[in-house]
């Protein structure tokens, strides 16, 4: 059978709310792994990793991070409208990040039909939101703020993390280190790259020993990551794009007699641990 023509629903199973952990493990590496090896399929943690990864090859983190893509912005009335950033819109991540007084965003709006008002505001910060477009699965909303700070710091005091829809709870403090790798360097993601949340300095060092070198790329994990499947089949399901960028030096490492192996955020449209898929 062609992939394209796969069905979704032979992937449908019912995964109970008990099963799902709302936290996670005091320590990042003590998490479960699964190994599959030579038709064989074991339980171990991630801490043991190196040992299931051959020695002299590369490995590829993705070091995005997580913004506080959540806005919650209370209506006159008292109802809340929530604003999920997606991406930004005619622009690049650094000049919308770093811009002062607005910027423009595309994104997913909760309560859209109950908003009413030409804009909807948060008093402390002099920031105010407008909606400008209504696209064919999404909203174009332009921010304005009154300080001369930088969006990424408006996002700082009024965002909120984006936790998966699976996980059912309010964000805690806790959330602001742990929904992001040891190594998130740059702002851009609304979900984590869930495969590199288990790495620890101890996983590195131990990875080291084993000559296994690590690189990076930096891509910017979208919304799309979680978001449901409607299609019955996989052709007619529509991918969503996410930005990436890879520099000279990592593409020149790819030429080197290392095997590169990818760490992926486990979703349905980035790169997958151990292969180059796409």
């Amino acid at each position: 059978m062609h992939p394209k023509n796969i069905s979704i629903k032979d992937f449908t199973y019912e995964l109970p709310d008990e099963k799902i952990a709302l936290h996670p493990l005091e320590e990042r590496d003590a998490s479960k792994l699964l190994v599959y090896k030579n038709g064989i399929i074991e339980e171990n943690i991630y801490k043991n990793i190196p040992q299931h990864l051959p020695a002299n090859s590369l490995l590829v983190f993705n070091n995005t991070k997580v913004i506080r893509a959540r806005i919650l912005f209370t209506k006159p009335t008292g109802g809340v409208i929530e604003i999920f950033l997606l991406e930004p819109y005619h622009a690049d991540y650094t000049s919308t990040l770093t811009a002062t007084k607005k910027c423009q965003w595309k994104c997913m709006i909760g309560g859209a039909s109950k908003w009413k008002e030409k804009e909807l505001g948060i008093g402390n910060l002099g920031l105010t939101v407008q909606l400008v477009e209504k696209l064919l699965d999404a909203y174009v909303v332009e921010f304005n703020w009154s300080s001369d700070i930088s969006f990424a710091e408006i996002l700082e005091q009024a965002g909120n993390i984006p936790l998966p829809p699976y996980i059912k709870r309010k964000v805690d403090e806790e959330d602001k280190e742990r929904y992001q790798t040891i190594y998130a360097a740059y702002d851009g993601s609304v979900a984590a790259p869930t495969a590199g949340l288990h790495f620890t300095e101890a996983v590195f060092k131990n990875l080291a020993d084993k000559n296994i070198q690590k690189d990076f790329v930096t891509l910017h994990v979208g919304a799309g990551t979680f978001k449901p499947v409607k299609a019955a089949t996989m052709e007619a399901h529509e991918m969503h794009a996410e930005w990436i960028e890879v520099n000279i030096e990592t593409i020149e490492n790819f030429k080197n007699d290392r095997k590169p192996l990818l760490d992926g955020h486990q979703s349905n449209s980035a790169s997958f641990f151990a292969t180059i898929n796409h």
